[in-house]
């Protein structure tokens, strides 16, 4: 048959110790290596973060050249020609009108050298509104002529490309006390020969420009897929300015100022405007610091840990020492108390052999010394070896139906000699109306004769001993009471451990195993009860084995 392992109080204790130290060892050296390498990071971080806002510019820029392509590549296919003559200018405010996004559409010819021009009809009773039309008109006329072979060598060069021959061109005027952005699309009409210089002009209108088509390119590229703003819990933010003014001229939703933490010229869309990007309410220093912060806090809770760990373990081996020294201290006192009743059983057995007693009494007196010291022996083995079936956890208890107060007399009667012998008084009171409890008889004698043998050891010159069995509301009590040394406060805790012994000079004088309250108070417990100590220094000492009426209800046997 197999051998059951069984893990013993000392290999758990051993198990601690190195858990607590090598487990916050063992965390606090990953973490600091993970630690390391991400600080290390923290700058390559940050970059990563700005490459991200620039990609993101880029894209923004991209998206807003597709979309402006998007809307005026169908216009262009609807422009005169140079064929259409007085047409052209039905054409064009046919155009304006299906197109509001637009202030005003001009048709240039460098050969005639005529701009023929229209404003959005759909504002013709915004005086305001046409006088700005027709002074943007009337600076595009100023530049065009020069300006119109150039531009038309570019767009040739793109239509060659494969590319839709479209540009833009704008700028800023103050106009009100305010920046406002002038705007416009020219292109290649349709069907221009190649020797021809010719126009098509698409002024857009600033109101649409700064509330609907700007934002929205905003907006898509906030909502998109970019790494920078897919992974983040707190998403960027962007806004548009001038070139040469910080101050925002369109913004998302969101935008709660500060400074960008990237920016980004229009290069080809919107000259002489800057799209800028950041966190919101933070920024990339800030996010860095704050996951230094982070890491530094985790590193310190571990150090705490780590800390914690090694107190446990102090603690704990320090716990082992005081054990160690008190199981020598143990096998010291069992040895003495070992020695001396053996030595007298020796010494009796050797007189009554060698037949040098003449008197019959001295027979008896020998006999009965031999009988109680054998008692002594006894009860001091049995101790013991209850002792170590608890430790193994084998120990075991057969409950039976008992007269409680029989059994508490009858033991008391076995030792009642032995009491009046060291000069004690001794009083026993039982109460008479006891119901029978289902109990170990010879665990709660060997309980009682504990609390009497200490009685007898830690009393100086008041020799008294008083034994009361009685029922208490749920319970039954069984109560030795001394008046001898007494227990401090501060002990009265301990002196239920294993091996434990009080700090007075009489307790450390008197031999002991140091088990006998360890072992009451298992029996108690294994019974459903307790034991309770009341004591004062100098005044004596009170210990109650409460067993609970519902020990009654007991059968079997039970093991601890």
């Amino acid at each position: 048959m197999a051998r059951k392992w069984r893990l013993t109080e000392r290999t758990r204790t051993l198990l601690t110790l190195e858990l607590a130290i090598v487990l916050p060892a063992a965390a606090l050296m990953a973490f600091s290596i993970w630690n390391l390498k991400h600080i290390q990071r923290d700058q390559a971080i940050e970059a990563a973060i700005q490459r991200d806002f620039s990609y993101v510019l880029k894209i923004a820029e991209k998206k807003s050249w597709v979309k402006a392509n998007e809307l005026v590549a169908p216009v262009r296919k609807q422009f005169p020609d140079l064929d259409d003559g007085p047409k052209t200018k039905a054409i064009l405010e046919h155009i304006l009108l299906q197109h509001p996004e637009y202030s005003y559409a001009a048709f240039y010819d460098k050969k005639s050298n005529q701009l023929i021009s229209r404003i959005q009809p759909g504002h013709d009773q915004d005086a305001i509104y046409c006088q700005y039309a027709q002074e943007d008109i009337k600076s595009v006329a100023s530049w065009i002529p020069l300006e119109a072979p150039v531009m038309v060598k570019h767009l040739r060069q793109m239509q060659e490309k494969g590319e839709q021959p479209v540009a833009f061109y704008g700028g800023w005027a103050m106009r009100d006390n305010q920046n406002s952005y002038w705007h416009i699309a020219y292109f290649l009409p349709p069907d221009i020969p190649k020797d021809r210089v010719a126009l098509g002009i698409l002024g857009f209108d600033e109101d649409y420009m700064r509330k609907d088509f700007l934002p929205a390119v905003m907006k898509d590229v906030l909502t998109g897929k970019s790494s920078v703003l897919k992974a983040d819990a707190n998403p960027p933010v962007m806004m548009i300015h001038p070139l040469k003014d910080s101050s925002p001229w369109v913004a998302s939703g969101n935008w709660d100022g500060g400074k960008p933490e990237a920016e980004r010229r229009f290069a080809d869309v919107f000259p002489e405007m800057v799209i800028a990007i950041k966190y919101q309410g933070t920024t990339v220093a800030d996010i860095g610091t704050r996951f230094l912060h982070y890491n530094y806090m985790v590193l310190a809770a571990l150090s705490v840990f780590m800390v914690g760990g090694i107190w446990l373990t102090y603690r704990n081996v320090s716990r082992e020492m005081t054990l160690a020294r008190l199981k020598s201290d143990f096998v010291a006192n069992v040895s003495h108390e070992l020695r001396t009743p053996l030595a007298l059983i020796r010494l009796y057995a050797e007189t009554l052999e060698l037949g040098r007693l003449t008197a019959k009494e001295k027979y008896q007196e020998y006999f009965r010394i031999i009988r109680e010291e054998s008692e002594r022996l006894t009860a001091l083995i049995n101790n013991i070896l209850d002792f170590s079936r608890i430790e193994a956890g084998r120990k075991e208890y057969e409950f039976q139906e008992t007269n409680l107060g029989e059994l508490v007399h009858s033991t008391l009667e076995s030792y009642r000699f032995q009491i009046q012998q060291n000069g004690f008084a001794f009083e026993e009171n039982i109460s008479p109306d006891l119901p029978p409890m289902r109990v170990d008889r010879e665990a709660i004698a060997r309980s009682l004769l504990n609390l009497v043998n200490n009685a007898l050891k830690y009393s100086k010159d008041r020799k008294f001993i008083g034994v009361s069995l009685y029922r208490a509301d749920s319970s039954i009590n069984l109560e030795v009471q001394d008046r001898g040394i007494g227990i401090p406060a501060n002990e009265q805790d301990k002196i239920f451990e294993k091996f434990y012994r009080c700090g007075d000079p009489l307790v450390h004088n008197v031999k002991g195993s140091g088990l006998g309250l360890s072992l009451v108070r298992h029996i108690a417990r294994a019974h459903g009860g307790e034991v309770l100590v009341e004591s004062e220094p100098e005044k004596g000492s009170k210990f109650t084995i409460a067993l609970p009426f519902t020990a009654a209800s007991q059968t079997g046997n039970a093991t601890a």
